[in-house]
């Protein structure tokens, strides 16, 4: 992380104007600017903020796979065509029932990594809980 000294600080000849200068990247991701602060600085966090494309794939995932348990549909074909989405995505999107419950509570609750992306969670995830929250939530 980055010293203090690249924060610089520059106070006016009559003491009431302070500037000070800290240097940030910004990152694009998923269609939204981050900005990251430069190694050392404090720690900053935003308050949570749900990640609605995280949100609405949980939720889908959800209503989805209680669709197929009632019985109102007879197979993953059969709702995937009446969703008007095809059979790939379907089967992605329902995986995401399978996520460890604490960690469907933190995207819902919007306390999941900034880093985390929809494409994260579509990816094959392992079955354990555990291995599950290192992948997604301490990425290396």
């Amino acid at each position: 992380m980055a010293t203090a000294q690249a924060i610089k600080t520059v106070v006016s000849q009559d003491g009431r104007t302070a500037t000070v200068s800290i240097p940030v990247t910004f990152l694009q991701r998923g269609g939204r600017k981050q900005i990251l602060a430069p190694p050392g600085a404090a720690p900053w966090s935003p308050a949570p903020r749900a990640d609605t494309a995280l949100v609405k794939a949980i939720v889908r995932a959800h209503r989805w796979r209680q669709l197929l348990e009632s019985g109102k549909y007879s197979s993953s074909t059969e709702l995937a065509q009446a969703e008007q989405v095809n059979e790939s995505y379907f089967g992605r999107i329902l995986r995401l029932t399978l996520i460890a419950p604490d960690i469907t509570e933190a995207i819902l609750a919007g306390r999941q990594p900034s880093t985390l992306q929809l494409d994260d969670l579509l990816k094959p995830l392992p079955p354990a809980w555990d291995r599950q929250r290192s992948m997604l939530f301490d990425p290396q």
